[in-house]
């Protein structure tokens, strides 16, 4: 034992210990701060030019010498305060002190420079990390030298076992890695706006033929109408823009824009060499383009309405700028038809379903979660499962929902009748 701290006054000796614990409570809190950091806030404020982050950041770009140098200085006072402790045990108590101190700096050591420093920097890395880089980064430099040779050592035996120390971890995430991040995000970020950020990530797994408007819901201009048919069709329209066909919608010629009608009706009527005139170039839209990439297309040129085909170039719908927008932000627009008359709540927990409606908005809107593989509405998904055409109010069972057709036209399903199992205790017959 050195005789130096053998003669030291004992208050001399407390103070020391004192200041070692706190030493190393102040190097134990710092790499738990250090390595809790939230990167992605830590770029921000780095970017901001916050001093802390900077700090921090710098510290954090090699981080096998950041958790060298507080190691090292770790290990140093916790050493040395036991060296101390043992002295001063021994000085009061003989020679069984040497026990008690053991006991005693554990209990210390592990409260008051482990665990308690520790949580508390687990808790809030920011305000411990960003002031203790002030003291950590000319520690670094002063102690780079040591730091160096025992980092030498243990990076040579970590390449061994192929690992390489200088390659900093791969911060990039992926989509479904941010949308846990929006999702956890809490307060941060308006629950309306979470929503919008989480229906952007939703985009490349929908494709237009999932929010197109069906061929047989198309309205638009049939040419070889009567003039006087033609006008009513403009008058009774409710869109900015209509397609244009002969005979059938597959041959389409034109997309009309409404602003335009004033040139193509005269005083005499329609003028059918002005409606020819006026019409824009149909753009056509392969059925299975993702919406996100729709959506990059229609900005690109300048258009807002598509014509969706199949592989054998049959029309199978229209698709609009506007429904890809309302995809994120929600309805946005006003309709004569009102999407809420798809779907009627009923007294006993069922709802009554409209065949033609869309599997998606039906789950979107009941937080439902039947099939969307396939088949794009409801009518179209009880025809596959049961895989022939109903004869009459027929039910079935898909996973914890429940189907019975209620009304049918020219095999066509007009109504269902549809609840979930755990919300009504209405009864369905299950097909097998």
């Amino acid at each position: 034992m050195s005789p130096a701290l053998n003669e030291a006054p004992l208050e001399l000796l407390f103070a020391a210990l004192l200041l070692l614990i706190i030493l190393s409570g102040f190097f134990s809190s710092s790499e738990t701060g250090m390595m809790s950091l939230n990167r992605f806030r830590l770029k921000h404020l780095r970017n901001e030019k916050h001093r802390g982050a900077m700090r921090a950041s710098e510290l954090l770009d090699r981080p096998d010498r950041l958790i060298g140098l507080i190691l090292i200085g770790n290990n140093l006072v916790n050493i040395l305060a036991s060296a101390i402790a043992t002295v001063i045990a021994i000085r009061l108590f003989g020679d069984a002190g040497i026990a008690i101190a053991t006991l005693v700096l554990t209990l210390v050591i592990l409260i008051f420079a482990e665990i308690t420093p520790k949580t508390i920097a687990a808790l809030h890395p920011e305000r411990i990390a960003f002031p203790a880089s002030f003291i950590l980064l000319p520690l670094m430099k002063i102690m780079h030298p040591l730091v160096w040779g025992i980092n030498s050592i243990t990076n040579g035996l970590l390449k061994l076992m192929g690992v390489d120390p200088s390659k900093s971890s791969d911060d990039a995430v992926s989509s479904d890695e941010l949308r846990t991040i929006v999702n956890e995000s809490g307060p941060m970020i308006p629950t309306r706006h979470r929503g919008m950020l989480l229906n952007i990530l939703d985009l490349e797994q929908v494709s237009v033929d999932d929010i197109m408007v069906p061929r047989n819901e198309v309205y638009g201009i049939d040419l070889d109408d009567d003039d006087d048919e033609i006008m009513r069709t403009l008058q009774a329209s409710e869109h900015t823009r209509l397609p244009v066909w002969r005979e059938d919608i597959n041959n389409i010629e034109g997309i009309l824009h409404m602003r335009n009608i004033s040139r193509i009706v005269t005083e005499n009527g329609l003028d059918r060499d002005a409606l020819l005139r006026e019409m824009e170039a149909p753009y056509f839209v392969p059925e299975n383009t993702p919406l996100h990439t729709q959506l990059l297309n229609f900005q690109k040129q300048k258009l807002r309405l598509g014509t969706v085909v199949d592989e054998y170039g049959d029309v199978m719908g229209l698709v609009a700028l506007e429904d890809i927008l309302e995809e994120i932000v929600g309805e946005f627009t006003s309709s004569l038809i009102d999407q809420d008359d798809y779907i009627t709540a009923e007294r006993d927990g069922s709802y009554t379903i409209l065949g033609n409606a869309s599997i998606r908005d039906v789950n979107k809107a009941l937080n439902w979660t039947l099939p969307t593989e396939g088949p794009r509405t409801i009518s179209g998904l009880i025809l596959e499962v049961l895989e022939s055409f109903p004869e009459g109010n027929t039910s079935l069972a898909l996973g914890e929902h429940c189907l019975e057709i209620l009304s049918l036209d020219s095999n066509v399903i007009q109504a269902v009748r549809a609840f979930r199992k755990t919300d009504t205790n209405a009864n369905a017959e299950s097909l097998g």
